[in-house]
């Protein structure tokens, strides 16, 4: 399908005067102002007929577009101008027929009351054919609740285009854009989904945050024949799948993936191609490439840089497989060929991922060949973990990371890279030029994609970016007012002397509360006089740092808590830290939390350091609401150091992550370097230890003075999880709690260097 029925489209600002370049001089234009003239345009219009849509806001407006256009004589439905046209509330477009395009429009500020924003479908009766989306913009126009699921698109009929669009900030369950084939008319479709900026998707904390699938298990065993080339994933962190392949004979080509979190994932189907696509990771944690399931998969001719995911998540994974898989778990890979791809600058290139006693299938038939291979010093960098003979290895160089002994064809080498033009790394000796990626491999750009009158979003505003201070003086009430004229970035700093807050104080933006260091002067205090002194709400990030919060006057409410989300569901990720932060006589209640992380509510980070915690009858982080075990979580990273912790009666640390679901990267914990002194023995603490993590798939607990205190308890559930439990002393304390839920045998924690005092049990 040739770009926009050989053209885009130009406007003249006089009245009705609109040229698209296909549409015929005869054909009919149609104004309107509302819904009404809409439908009444709708009766009417014919192949080459155009409806425009008048500038401004069209709220809770379903629009539904059918008709049978013709070939160079589409039925359009177009913007007055470019980008002005919004759909709010509760919006959608649905379109039916065949040769329908619609572009120019922005849905924004609101969701579906549907299952879909963009439907290729009327109906299950009327799906689209030879129909086109083009430069339409969906800006964060999520469900409510994070985990009520829907698609931003929906592809159905065939040989549609969907291209130069720009799809940003889906915060809930569902994937961004999903091609389905569950109907006959939507299988073989011949779609192309190409030139789009798929932008930043923050970690779902869920199953379910592919940025883009096509198919299902319940349908992979037929080809969807799409094409996928020339998109950016922007920061497509949502999961571990940000594409995930669920069908046959697919072609991903010429993609952009920036720091994007995950691979292109090869899940269910068979006879896929993926070259020649650009991976850059830029060192972020679990950044990926390509992982290979089921058969006759061809991997050639792409790029990768800067990768830092491993196992499922690596830059490159070939599967172990399901011995006479059922289509919903692990075709073992058969025929594959994996050649001329280069890999540097990354974590892990692993062969049999997943290997355990279902997934027993080792890949056979197979060719892994040229491929120009560089990992990280003085780590681990290709392995295996099952037999590879079924891989004909040749070839195949490495520059730096270490190999694993048993896997011949892949062979140790000293070649000097050079970035070329394209800005990418080849070797400098034309010797080695058939080897790994192609010179003349083009790397998407970002004014390539999307639309050109939208602008892409920036990376998230740090504390303090906009670099104003507002100086808050001692007193009552004073602090809330500053609080209600802080801006996104702003840094409010507290003199010393006593603050009293008598209302919730709610968070909405990216603030800083700071005490002034002042010589000889003590940290300000705040006494709040409320169950929660801070509520974190849309958008909300909230960092303290040399503060005293003190709960003397709070009222004795259930749930009391320092800092605690907003009972309604929050749609943005969040960030709390915490740095020199004195906490104390939380004692009110029997269960007062410092940070409450409830449902429907996710924290990208939660970083606690160099802080005191005392008399506090709850828990200091509490991120256990999710405990349905659907595979969710309330955080991805928290961080505990440097701190201590004397009477406290619930954990310093509750993360709990359920289910037996493996598409999420998280959570990861560290705390280290901190002193527990009659943590966690109240009769309220239901998790029964001084820190528990279940679920958790890193954890580093390291080098903590624990004294009269409960155990650690450490539940593991699926996948591999990462525990390492070092250097802890331990006295009047009883043993770590270690349980394993799914893994038979002895606990996978590592061990180490942990010393136990008179009263303890080892």
């Amino acid at each position: 399908m040739a770009r926009g029925y050989d053209g885009m489209f130009a406007r003249l600002c006089l009245v009705l005067l609109l040229v698209v370049v296909a549409v015929p001089a005869h054909a009919e234009h149609y104004f309107v102002r509302n819904q009404n003239e809409y439908a009444h345009a709708l009766r009417q219009i014919e192949a080459g007929d155009v409806i425009i849509l008048a500038n401004g806001e069209w709220r809770d407006f379903e629009l539904v577009i059918t008709g049978r256009g013709r070939k160079g004589k589409p039925i359009t439905v177009i913007s007055e101008e470019a980008g002005k046209v919004f759909l709010t509330g509760q919006s959608s477009l649905r379109i039916g027929g065949e040769y329908i395009l619609v572009t120019g429009l922005v849905f924004k500020d609101g969701y579906s009351p549907r299952g879909e924003v963009i439907s290729f479908r009327r109906n299950k009766q009327d799906q689209a054919r030879n129909s086109r989306v083009t430069e339409v913009v969906i800006d964060n126009f999520s469900k409510p609740d994070r985990y009520e699921s829907d698609y931003w698109i929906g592809l159905y009929g065939r040989n549609n285009r969907f291209d130069h669009n720009h799809l940003v900030g889906k915060t809930n369950k569902g994937v961004t854009l999903a091609v389905r084939l569950d109907s006959e008319e939507s299988r073989e479709n011949g779609h192309l989904i190409d030139h789009n900026y798929f932008g930043p998707r923050p970690p779902l904390g869920s199953n379910g945050g592919e940025t883009l699938r096509i198919g299902t298990s319940r349908y992979s065993m037929f080809n969807s024949n799409t094409t996928v080339e020339n998109n950016v994933f922007d920061r497509t962190s949502g999961e571990v799948e940000i594409i995930s392949s669920k069908s046959g004979g697919n072609v991903f080509r010429g993609n952009l993936f920036l720091r994007a979190q995950g691979t292109l994932t090869l899940r269910h189907g068979d006879g896929n191609l993926v070259e020649r696509n650009v991976f850059l990771g830029s060192g972020e944690n679990y950044t990926g490439g390509i992982r290979v399931i089921n058969r006759h998969q061809i991997v050639r001719h792409n790029y990768m840089e800067g990768l830092r995911g491993e196992a499922f998540s690596s830059a490159l994974a070939v599967m172990n497989g399901v011995p006479d898989s059922p289509v919903n778990r692990y075709v073992e890979v058969d025929g594959a060929v994996i050649e001329n791809n280069t890999i540097v600058d990354s974590r892990r290139v692993a062969f049999n991922v997943g290997a355990d006693e279902e997934r027993s299938a080792p890949p056979i038939n197979s060719k892994f060949q040229d491929n120009l291979l560089s990992g990280l010093k003085d780590e681990s960098f290709v392995e295996r973990y099952d037999v590879v003979e079924g891989i004909a290895l040749s070839g195949n160089k490495v520059l730096a990371g270490a190999v694993d002994d048993s896997l011949p064809g892949i062979e140790q080498a000293a070649i000097e890279l050079e970035r070329a033009e394209n800005g990418l790394l080849y070797p400098s000796d034309p010797a080695f030029a058939g080897l790994g990626a192609p010179r003349d491999l083009k790397v998407p750009s970002l004014d390539e994609v999307g639309v050109n009158w939208y602008s892409k979003p920036s990376d998230d505003i740090a504390f303090g970016a906009s670099g104003r201070r507002i100086t808050v003086s001692p007193g009552d009430g004073t602090l809330a007012t500053a609080i209600s004229q802080a801006m996104a970035g702003d840094s409010v700093v507290l003199s010393s002397g006593d603050y009293t807050v008598d209302r919730t104080l709610a968070i909405s933006g990216t603030i800083t509360i700071m005490g002034k260091a002042v010589e000889g002067q003590g940290k300000p205090r705040i006494l709040f006089a409320r169950p929660t002194l801070f509520e974190l709400r849309q958008g909300g990030n909230l960092r303290l740092s040399n503060l005293v919060i003190d709960g003397a006057l709070t009222p004795d409410s259930v749930g009391n808590s320092v800092i605690k989300t907003t009972s309604f569901p929050i749609q943005s990720n969040m960030r709390v830290e915490l740095d020199g932060v004195t906490v104390q006589d939380l004692t009110v209640n029997k269960s007062f939390n410092v940070l409450t992380i409830g449902k429907s509510a996710f924290a990208n980070r939660v970083s606690i350091r160099s802080s005191n915690f005392a008399n506090i009858t709850g828990a200091i982080v509490s991120a256990a609401a999710e405990t349905e075990d659907f595979g969710q979580y309330n955080v991805e990273y928290l961080d505990i150091e440097d701190s201590n912790f004397v009477s406290v009666g619930g954990p310093v640390a509750a993360v709990y992550r359920g289910g037996r679901d493996e598409s999420t990267f998280g959570p990861n914990v560290i705390i280290q370097d901190n002193n527990l002194y009659d943590v966690g023995l109240a009769s309220t603490n239901t998790e029964a230890g001084s820190i528990y993590l279940h679920g958790v798939q890193v954890a580093q607990i390291s080098n903590n003075n624990v004294a009269s205190s409960a155990p650690f308890r450490v539940v593991h559930t699926v996948g591999t999880p990462r525990t390492t439990i070092s250097n802890n002393r331990f006295l009047e304390t009883a043993a770590l709690e270690l349980e394993e839920l799914v893994f038979e045998g002895a606990h996978r924690a590592s061990l180490e260097g942990n010393e136990f005092a008179p009263g303890a049990v080892r």
